[in-house]
């Protein structure tokens, strides 16, 4: 069935906001996974932790170990790691079938995978998920935070990899 003409609208319109691209990772009983999102925001700095929220896909396999795990690392990527963001989304294959294998990890507080040279990695503890049509709202609270002094984030829009440009 093709798409609705709201639903084409939506989505010319959402390539024209950019966003920044980073990998959800997981580690804990359900396993390792992880996939790549531009669909991340904060929530809030204020209460007892700061949290963040990140939107994935029902059928993305990285889904069922983050909700069972109760963990989840948001690795910004920077504009030079848009292989690994091939890698987490499937555009190209894992290096020895291991997505992992595409860059160095180290682990967080939490046990999520944290990627070693992000711009900056959020570790957080999920507190809430919400399945709001084919897409799972996730909310973590920030346990750590690793921000790196080197390099500016990868960005997604018009459809291709963009680079964010200081004035």
């Amino acid at each position: 069935m093709p798409d609705s003409p709201l639903k084409q609208a939506f989505l010319e319109g959402m390539s024209r906001a950019p966003a920044s691209v980073s990998i959800v990772t997981t580690d804990g009983p359900a396993g390792r996974a992880g996939v790549t999102v531009s669909a991340m925001t904060p929530v809030s700095a204020d209460g007892d932790a700061p949290t963040m929220l990140v939107c994935m896909n029902e059928a993305a396999s990285a889904l069922p170990p983050l909700l069972e795990n109760g963990c989840f690392c948001i690795n910004v990527l920077r504009t030079d790691q848009h292989g690994i963001s091939d890698v987490f989304s499937g555009r190209k294959p894992a290096p020895g079938d291991d997505r992992f294998n595409s860059a160095t990890f180290e682990t967080a507080a939490t046990g999520a995978p944290c990627l070693a040279d992000a711009v900056v990695s959020f570790d957080c503890e999920l507190v809430s998920a919400e399945k709001i049509g084919t897409h799972h709202v996730c909310i973590g609270a920030v346990r750590a935070v690793h921000v790196s002094s080197e390099g500016a984030p990868l960005l997604y829009g018009m459809r291709s990899y963009l680079r964010a440009e200081k004035h």
